[in-house]
């Protein structure tokens, strides 16, 4: 069995929130390299989307292992304090617990992972957002695994035709509940077609029961109470044979999904596909930014990336995601660009309700019209 995991955080930004310092992501591959030459590690990848960094490892210790968590976990307290040396521009900001305490999860920094026995051959992608939030992926998700004009293989794929097992997560209550597709699509829709409460974690194969795709949920605001920066998920998702195809994972994202996230966390933005070289949102923090880098796992050991989004055939959605940022900004601070109030409760808008509370008045009861 290989663990594959995918712990990100946000230690620092250069320039403002739009990218990530060579010097951080170098020191992300020294702390890996040396759990690597330890035997901690199988392997290991470091990447950034924005001002992201992404630590990719294989392993042999399983899910949520605390040697695995505290080596990522200590990679970031070192990336930070070379961030404030560096003056980078919120510098830690993701690690909100005081000191580690057994599991990344809680403390900040967000985490997908999967403990898989290898396939004969084992095609995985592994996406990274930034400016955006957890549930980000619960569209693209039920596009991959649900709906068979995306995948056609859940049509003439026998591997696939028996459905998949949606986990999905409440992140508000910390309640979960399994639903099952084809057959439960409807109720399934009531819950994930709310991704701001509601954030698919888990899809797993109903046939097989091997798990296909995970996704981080941690929510930033409701760890820390306040607003500290957008969740920006990660995802690994498995391709082929009894999961969706490369192109049909993939696929999803040829539109330009309205998420939340971009400016200051509390606007609504097109999530745009790009490779690497473009992941460095800038225009008005944005827009959102999606990179997949697909790997080849081969005994554990991580062969490639493949810059999946470094693609021609992606240019028509990023045109797209321009012209919908357009339309988007002309509404300034006006809703639907700007998130609605009860999703804006981590900003300075209790500070200013609070303030002019004894200003409201009642509404006169209206008179009858004399005629």
């Amino acid at each position: 069995m290989v663990t594959l995991s995918c712990i990100k955080a946000d230690i620092g930004g250069m320039v403002g929130h739009s990218s990530s310092h060579p010097d951080i992501l170098n020191l992300g591959r020294e702390e890996l390299e040396q759990a690597k030459r330890r035997g901690l590690l199988i392997d290991y990848h470091v990447s950034h989307c924005g001002d992201d960094m992404f630590l990719i490892m294989t392993h042999d210790r399983g899910e949520n292992n605390t040697e695995v968590h505290k080596l990522a976990w200590d990679t970031f307290v070192k990336g930070t304090e070379l961030a404030k040396k560096l003056k980078l521009y919120g510098a830690g900001q993701d690690l909100l617990a005081d000191a580690f305490s057994g599991n990344i999860r809680g403390a900040g920094p967000g985490s997908a992972e999967m403990e898989i026995e290898e396939r004969p051959s084992e095609p995985i992608i592994v996406f990274m957002a930034d400016k955006t939030s957890a549930g980000a992926f619960n569209l693209p998700l039920y596009k991959m695994f649900a709906d068979p004009f995306n995948t056609p293989g859940l049509v003439i794929g026998e591997p696939l035709h028996q459905g998949f097992t949606f986990e999905i997560q409440d992140v508000q209550q910390h309640m979960q509940i399994r639903l099952n597709s084809p057959d439960e699509i409807y109720d399934m829709l009531v819950f994930i077609g709310a991704p701001n409460r509601y954030a698919v974690k888990r899809v797993v194969n109903r046939l097989t029961n091997e798990v296909g795709a995970v996704s981080s949920t941690d929510k930033l605001s409701l760890i820390a109470g306040r607003y500290v920066g957008k969740d920006d998920p990660t995802m690994i998702v498995r391709c082929q044979g009894n999961f969706p195809a490369v192109g049909e994972v993939l696929e999803p994202f040829t539109t330009p999904w309205i998420v939340e996230g971009w400016m200051r966390g509390s606007h609504h933005g097109p999530l745009m596909p790009v490779g690497l070289a473009d992941a460095h949102p800038s225009r008005f923090d944005g827009p959102p930014r999606l990179v997949a880098l697909g790997f080849q796992v081969a005994d554990g050991k991580l062969i490639g990336p493949n810059d999946m989004f470094d693609d021609p055939g992606f240019d028509h959605v990023r045109d797209k995601a321009n012209q919908i940022a357009d339309f988007l900004r002309l509404h300034g601070p006006f809703e639907p660009h700007r998130l609605p109030l009860e999703e804006m409760e981590y900003t300075t808008m209790p500070a200013v309700a609070a303030k002019l509370a004894d200003r409201w008045t009642p509404l006169e009861e209206a008179q009858p019209a004399r005629a």
